[in-house]
């Protein structure tokens, strides 16, 4: 048999490859990654991430639990496991949960590689293109990106210092038929701000009156620092049925273990499950039963006792620094725990604008825009204060205070105040107090 070799023909340009998916052009980037990325000099005091400080993780603890599970099980805990997690880590979660208010068994659980997978799932699960979801104004960041990536259109729900206006809930809920609402309640990204209980239960009630899901994300509810622990919107009778609570070991043992659950009724709970199978099959074996180890041998309530309290020292610096660094008319929250405080400068400072040169004086914050999904607020920034010990966020404010006015020409006034309420107000003198003089 002969063959005909094909004739020669003139070399052409290759064809580009296909596009990329609409959905990653258009969903963009973080903002607070791209930031880290720029200000990963160690001489920057850096207020922009989210980051737990590493000295206070319990590395010791976590050690011995994946040495006890290497040397016990090794088998089991280097092997494939189920999608919806390992039954010890799923009956010590359910535990905890019950404990907080919301009665809880391990099949109610699926365990997640870190939260922020839970948001994903639920997205997949729960989203089609053009779907609408309502969230907090401002919002945390990587919600809008998941939810953005799934091709919905994202709504901003008002609110103030107390969490989202109800009234103004229940009119978007009519209005626009969303799918669903996310809330960081307790201690929220990026705010610091706590829901009151009156507004989680006006939450609850309008999503049971008029369908709807609400997706109640906690990463940072158990570091408290003062005041009293408000029940999550999960455990009020008219949202049983129609909350997602999300879970987290990121803030309160360690990120890089990537472990984090959901809680959901039975058919979301299995649809995100499905979801899983296809992302991920299951989250690491290893990673949840030394999670598991840790909380059978250990007490990480005490362990999150002693990280709230330097948490508290750290917010406190911070708070006592913020009238010298901060222009006239600032303003700022006073979390009671968490990780954050939001910052809104006089209404001429662009915080996107000038972070560039406050760079340039070796420190960093997160400008407030990106956080908004609707109409932005530029003279806003988030500030963390967990990362850093005292003595570094006073250093910090100072470049902080330098850097703003290099680059917006006006000169802080130093003086004493207090934050509180909402916010602080530069008349305001005792660091401790809770409400404003002049709010």
């Amino acid at each position: 048999m002969t063959v005909t070799e094909p004739a020669s023909v003139p070399a052409a340009s290759p064809a580009p490859p296909p596009p990329l998916a609409a959905r990653t052009r258009s969903a963009g980037g973080s903002p607070v990654r791209d930031i880290l990325a720029v200000t990963a000099r160690p001489e920057v005091v850096n207020f922009a991430g989210g980051l737990p400080d590493p000295e206070l993780f319990d590395a010791e603890g976590i050690a011995a639990a994946y040495r006890a599970v290497l040397a016990e099980l090794p088998g089991r805990a280097l092997q494939y496991a189920t999608t919806e997690g390992e039954p010890e880590l799923r009956a010590a979660l359910a535990e905890r949960t019950s404990a907080r208010g919301v009665a809880t068994e391990a099949d109610d659980l699926l365990v997640t590689t870190g939260s922020q997978q839970a948001l994903s799932l639920l997205a997949t699960a729960l989203l089609e293109p053009g779907d609408t979801v309502l969230v907090e104004d401002p919002c945390y960041l990587a919600a809008l990106q998941s939810f953005r990536f799934a091709g919905a259109r994202v709504v901003a729900v008002p609110g103030d210092e107390r969490g989202p206006d109800p009234q103004a809930l229940a009119d978007l809920v009519v209005r626009e038929r969303p799918k669903l609402f996310y809330t960081v309640p307790t201690f929220q990204n990026p705010t610091g701000r706590t829901m009151s209980a009156g507004r989680r239960a006006a939450v609850a009630e309008a999503a049971a009156r008029h369908g709807l899901w609400i997706v109640e994300d906690d990463p940072y509810g158990e570091l408290r620092f003062e005041g009293e622990r408000v029940p999550w919107i999960a455990s009020y009778e008219a949202a049983r049925d129609r909350t997602v609570l999300l879970g987290s070991f990121s803030k309160v043992m360690a990120p890089g273990l990537r472990l984090g659950w959901l809680r959901a009724p039975a058919p979301l709970r299995r649809a995100c499950a499905v979801a899983k199978q296809a992302a991920d099959l299951h989250t690491p074996t290893v990673n949840q039963l030394a999670a598991a180890r840790y909380l059978a041998d250990r007490d990480l309530d005490a362990h999150v006792r002693r990280v709230a309290r330097a948490y508290g020292e750290r917010r406190d610096a911070m708070l006592a620094g913020l009238a010298e660094a901060l222009p006239a008319g600032s303003r700022w929250t006073r979390p009671e725990g968490g990780m954050f405080l939001w910052v809104r400068l006089p209404a001429s400072y662009d915080t996107s604008a000038l972070l560039p040169e406050v760079v340039r004086h070796d420190v960093a914050y997160v400008p407030g825009a990106p956080f908004h999904a609707g109409e932005p607020d530029r003279s806003t920034m988030r500030l963390c204060f967990v990362t850093q010990r005292p003595d570094a966020i006073a250093e910090g404010l100072r470049r902080l205070g330098e850097g703003l006015r290099a680059a917006g020409g006006q000169a802080p006034r130093p003086r004493p105040v207090r934050a509180a309420g909402p916010y602080s107000h530069q008349k305001c003198h005792d660091v401790r107090s809770r409400t404003c003089c002049s709010a």
